[in-house]
């Protein structure tokens, strides 16, 4: 797992990528809708806020509530796995819904020449 300054700066890297990559597109692409991609945009800053929001998160159990330290240690490795794993799957998940929509924003044209350049 990554601490949670590294895991930040991650989320704004991935999010700032991916919204210059929807301007870009949005002024050098003729007859893309631009209304769309600025929703797009202003999703990914959605986003970005929820994921950095959601990454500061505890352990709601201290050591006395476990037989040893051992024990208590497992139960928290265990919860901040699972935590971690529930925060990066919201994040894809939310990547990919903005992929799509950044793909649905693109003329029929485009589409074509990115599945010809594919090949």
């Amino acid at each position: 797992m990554a601490n949670k300054r590294n895991l930040k700066k991650a989320v704004k890297a991935v999010c700032g990528n991916i919204a210059g990559e929807c301007i870009i597109a949005r002024n050098l692409i003729p007859g893309i809708d631009a209304d769309k991609m600025n929703k797009t945009v202003i999703e990914i800053a959605d986003l970005q806020y929820q994921t950095i929001a959601n990454v500061s998160f505890s352990f709601d159990k201290g050591k006395k509530a476990f037989e040893n330290a051992h024990d208590y240690k497992v139960a928290r490795d265990k919860y901040f796995r699972k935590a971690y794993t529930k925060l990066t799957s919201d994040f894809n998940k939310g990547i990919e819904n903005i992929v799509a929509q950044m793909n649905e924003a693109l003329p029929a044209a485009q589409k074509e020449a990115n599945v010809a350049a594919a090949k």
